[in-house]
């Protein structure tokens, strides 16, 4: 009998050869409840993300509205609500 198991991602499978100290320091980084290749996969990206920055956002605001729009939106927002 065989089952389907629906997968949410694709995901890579990779085998790597840790040193000793590096499964420690990724062994103690662990969130509670973390496997190892999520542990791994999260610091991964962190070092990364700290080398080279993070990526610019994938949209661009269209300009319009006030100048801090974005630092005040919840304001405008609310402003908006109130006045129906």
């Amino acid at each position: 009998m065989s089952e389907f198991i629906p997968t949410e991602a694709s995901m890579a499978r990779r085998t790597i050869n840790l040193p000793d100290s590096v499964e420690t320091i990724a062994r103690e980084a662990a969130e509670s409840g973390e496997s190892f290749s999520a542990t791994v996969s999260r610091l991964i990206v962190q070092g990364a993300e700290r080398a080279n920055g993070l990526k610019p956002p994938s949209y661009t605001g269209a300009g319009e509205g006030p100048s801090d729009l974005g630092r005040r939106a919840e304001h405008y927002l609310q402003t908006l609500v109130s006045a129906r």
